[in-house]
């Protein structure tokens, strides 16, 4: 396959080691500086020859001669398609690994001439953009991410139990007023549903409606409506379709995810509603 951006050629092999593509890729670009000749023949459907050329087999309905194309001293096949005249004009060739192909197949991933070069230079455009960002030669670039990734780990194991205990917080806030409010709404840009379901445990939903949302003000992400599950069960799909997303619910609970955060005011008004108008039963 000769795509836009790589080109793919399938082997008859399960696997190919690293060091089997090394000496493949040294073994091929020696050809290349030996400036091979490639020749193109012409046999007749009839020649003897034919028969010693490597190929797949001509279609049923062939007539006329069939076209050779000779690598001199490495290869010789039937080919109808372009080539060079010689194996120099090719450059170089690089491989660049592979992939999984079809059953006991190996899929050999290359580049050539240009390409080459073209890689080369976006690589090294990416190199000098590493080495401004992380501050180090690019020898270092692989180390400094890896302490770089290991800090946002961190970073973001301690954000979570801080978001949590923020949580714990808000409910306990909550559940010390002498008189509770019969719905309770938050929006924390920064939470996540687990942050909402610490809340939702916390504070306890037979009495209280909470209508909980974290995520971009404006635009997507997450909800939660807990309470009694009559009210929840009423509410829940109406709550996501003003908020323009999809959910789903159990037990006095229903989440899901939102595309129209900037509608909560109208959610909010539906509960209030609905709060001012149940009866004590529900």
């Amino acid at each position: 396959e000769l795509g836009r951006q790589r080109s793919v050629i399938e082997l008859d092999t399960p696997s190919m080691t690293a060091e089997q593509i090394e000496a493949l890729e040294r073994s091929v670009n020696e050809k290349i500086r030996e400036r091979v000749p490639v020749i193109v023949r012409e046999l007749a459907e009839d020649d003897p020859e034919i028969e010693t050329v490597r190929s797949r087999g001509l279609p049923d309905d062939h007539a006329g001669p069939v076209r050779v194309v000779d690598i001199e001293g490495i290869d010789s096949n039937m080919c109808c398609g372009t080539h060079v005249s010689n194996l120099s004009d090719l450059q170089v060739i690089k491989l660049l690994g592979t992939e999984k192909g079809k059953k006991n197949k190996t899929n050999l991933v290359f580049l050539a001439g240009n390409r080459v070069l073209k890689s080369i230079e976006q690589s090294h455009s990416t190199e000098k953009a590493l080495t401004s960002l992380l501050k180090n030669g690019p020898g270092e670039h692989v180390e400094a991410v890896k302490r770089l990734q290991s800090s946002v780990k961190l970073l973001q194991k301690n954000n979570l139990n801080l978001l949590r205990d923020v949580a714990v917080l808000i409910a306990r806030d909550f559940k010390s007023k002498p008189v509770r409010s019969q719905l309770f709404v938050l929006h924390r840009k920064e939470g996540d549903s687990e942050f909402m379901n610490i809340i939702a445990n916390e504070i306890g939903t037979e009495e209280t409606l909470l209508f909980l949302t974290v995520g971009d003000e404006k635009e997507a992400g997450l909800f939660l409506l807990a309470g009694p599950v009559e009210a929840v069960e009423n509410l829940g799909p109406r709550v996501a379709e003003l908020l323009g997303g999809k959910g789903a619910g159990k037990r006095g609970r229903f989440q899901g995810k939102a595309t129209k955060m900037s509608r909560r005011g109208e959610a909010q008004a539906l509960l209030q509603e609905f709060i001012s108008h149940r009866s004590p039963e529900v």
